[in-house]
């Protein structure tokens, strides 16, 4: 992370990871957004009044994520999304790597547009084969509608990530940058250093004081899958017609310069 963003985050009042346990928002209404990273800085001075910035004990504000997702060797569930069904899941395993803590994740968005997720602790030497621990099998098993037996690891990705919390802590966002990915199928990669991914979790979808900065700046919601985004950087064969708009907002956004 740069110094310009370093400082910026210096203006926000720290929360830590402990007094975030009450804002976890594991059943949430999502909203994403695409910004030029050049547009960051900008968004974060609107918000440094209005929200905290959760810090690590050691008082860092960012944090480093590697994920590594799961899906049939055909990507089913990539292509399920691509069709537009509101119905869909997501498998996936996490290192959080400022904690060393890895989670095995099942995602389920319904067609009421809530996001459940559902996880479970498991040893960081399961990352790369976590379907072949019998008790992660089961959870697995037990949370997602596709046969265990039939999932493969798909695509990896490594990002950065600041989180903040409004001040009554009933909504929580996510500022992902440095986004990267490698596509296990394939073996391609591809990285998107210009792009931020912001994702507003909320119980519901209730007035917000950063949907009205956003507004404000014109910067309007755009429903993106760092799975999916990353599958079509890396997999050529992939459909991706129903994808090609997002594509073009990103590659204009890639273009947008530091003043």
């Amino acid at each position: 992370m740069d110094a310009q963003m370093k400082d910026l985050l210096k203006n926000f009042p720290p929360i830590s990871l402990s007094e975030m346990q009450g804002v976890k928002l594991m059943n949430r209404v999502d909203t994403k957004y695409l910004v030029a990273r050049v547009q960051l800085p900008a968004i974060l001075k609107r918000l440094e009044s209005d929200y905290f910035v959760q810090t690590s004990e050691e008082g860092v504000p960012y944090s480093h994520y590697q994920t590594l997702y799961y899906d049939t060797p055909q990507q089913t569930m990539y292509h399920v999304h691509h069709a537009g069904k509101l119905h869909r899941q997501k498998l996936r395993a996490r290192i959080y790597c400022d904690t060393q803590d890895v989670f095995c994740e099942v995602k389920t968005k319904n067609n009421k547009k809530r996001t459940k997720k559902k996880r479970i602790p498991i040893p960081m030497e399961c990352y790369g084969n976590m379907l072949e621990d019998p008790d992660i099998r089961d959870f697995v098993s037990q949370k997602l509608e596709y046969d265990v037996c039939q999932l493969v690891p798909q695509l990896e990705n490594n990002f950065d990530r600041i989180t903040l919390v409004n001040r009554d802590k009933t909504e929580r966002l996510t500022i992902d940058s440095h986004l990267c990915f490698y596509n296990r199928y394939t073996g391609e990669s591809a990285e998107i250093p210009h792009l931020v991914i912001i994702e507003l979790k909320q119980d519901g979808n209730y007035p917000s004081f950063f949907k009205q900065v956003l507004a404000d700046m014109r910067i309007h919601p755009h429903r993106i899958s760092k799975y999916c985004l990353g599958t079509m950087l890396t997999n050529s064969s992939v459909k991706r017609n129903r994808f090609k708009k997002k594509m073009r907002r990103i590659a204009k956004l890639a273009q947008l310069k530091e003043a």
